[in-house]
């Protein structure tokens, strides 16, 4: 699931002075969408790049003349309606006008937002997500509960965007039920607040990986190959580094330059990461060879416990280097292999703690991530194959 961060800023947020502080902070720490009023679409056009949703009172001309001057990505209805109870909810729903709008082909509106006062907006939240792309439910003195409720009764047909204030509600509620909303609507003119939202919604869309150890093999000196560094726009920490391999089934874990040493400086932003044919791991889960990284490209990022996060490629330098032959055997016997330059530089998870590629002895334990299958693209697929 691809969580996202939606920012509330339309007037009730204050002016617009005051709502052009909080989407600024908002396109600083990353927020997906940013929720406002009609007029104030091209506003957020001005400021920077992202998805906009604008409230509409659900009738067509309104909207027509908003997109007359600047047009949302998305139109929710709602407020100053029936969703926020401005106006009563009709005793059958069938007769509600936001839930009529939403049923109108044109698409003009493509979201709901209601406020769960009760047991019956909770109700007319369900009706509104049958209708739908986003529906976005703020909770009154809010408990866990209506959340729940939604998040066991609706579907995939629409993306479920619930109303927080803080980071740890946002946590709260990407957690609930072990499903989670898949958005939240933040409501906060903090600026650490709002990053630290985002932080959250980034930590819940990464992936855990669990590691094998493997016993070194061999440890056996070639000529020269293409040698590849990826270096990326983000600074690693001591114990990360990235997921490698001649192998897709088995992954060695190569750490970043973080170390110090006595012939070069630590470069913390990058992996010497093997010859161009080799796999690394992406953030969705998929392989690509080293050979076709490019600045842009996103890379899984790792640390020696799993954690996973994803970090942007700066640069790759392809030189013509020494290597090493690596192969690892894991307890059933079966064997991985991968080919890292000779230097001290390059270190590699061991039971011993980091470890010079140079300094590799057979009977030595790696680190070393272990998938069954076979790769296509790619992509993980289930066929028979043979890698030697």
């Amino acid at each position: 699931m691809t969580r996202s961060v939606w920012l509330k800023a339309d007037d009730a947020v204050g002016d617009w002075d005051d709502r052009r502080k909080r989407i600024t902070a908002g396109l600083e720490a990353g927020v997906d969408w940013v929720l406002v009023d009609a007029d104030d679409v091209g506003r957020v056009r001005e400021l920077g790049n992202v998805n906009v949703a604008a409230f509409s009172d659900g009738d067509a001309q309104v909207i027509d003349e908003a997109e007359s001057q600047a047009e949302a990505d998305a139109y929710v209805v709602g407020k100053n309606g029936e969703g926020d109870g401005t106006v009563d909810l009709p005793n059958d729903f069938s007769g509600s006008a936001d839930l009529s709008t939403l049923r109108r082909d044109d698409d003009r509106a493509n979201g709901a937002y209601v406020r769960i006062l009760n047991e019956d907006y909770e109700a007319f939240a369900e009706e509104a997500a049958t209708e739908a792309d986003y529906t976005v439910v703020v909770g009154e003195d809010w408990t866990i509960i209506p959340l729940e409720n939604l998040i066991a009764r609706i579907g995939e047909e629409t993306e479920l965007v619930a109303g927080v204030t803080s980071a740890a509600e946002a946590k709260t509620a990407f957690e609930t039920l072990e499903i989670g909303s898949d958005a939240v609507l933040l409501d906060s003119d903090d600026p650490d607040e709002i990053r630290r939202t985002v932080e959250v919604r980034d930590e819940a869309e990464r992936e855990s990986v669990d590691f094998e150890w493997a016993e070194v093999k061999t440890v056996e000196r070639t000529g020269s190959a293409d040698r590849v560094c990826v270096d990326t726009g983000s600074l690693m920490d001591h114990d990360e580094g990235m997921l490698v391999g001649s192998m897709s089934r088995g992954l060695f874990f190569v750490h970043a330059e973080t170390a110090e040493s006595p012939y070069v400086a630590s470069r913390p932003f990058r992996v010497n990461a093997g010859a161009v044919h080799a796999y690394v791991r992406t953030p969705d889960g998929g392989t690509k060879y080293l050979s076709e990284l490019q600045s842009g490209d996103t890379v899984q990022v790792v640390d020696t416990d799993g954690h996973t996060r994803e970090a942007t490629v700066g640069r790759v330098k392809i030189e013509k280097r020494p290597m090493f032959r690596v192969v690892a055997e894991f307890e059933d016997g079966d064997r991985v292999e991968t080919l890292l330059q000779n230097a001290e530089t390059i270190k590699i998870a061991t039971g011993e703690g980091r470890k010079a590629v140079t300094d590799l002895e057979a009977g030595d334990e790696l680190l070393v991530y272990r998938e069954g299958g076979a790769r296509h693209f790619g992509e993980a697929v289930e066929e028979s194959i043979i890698e030697k």
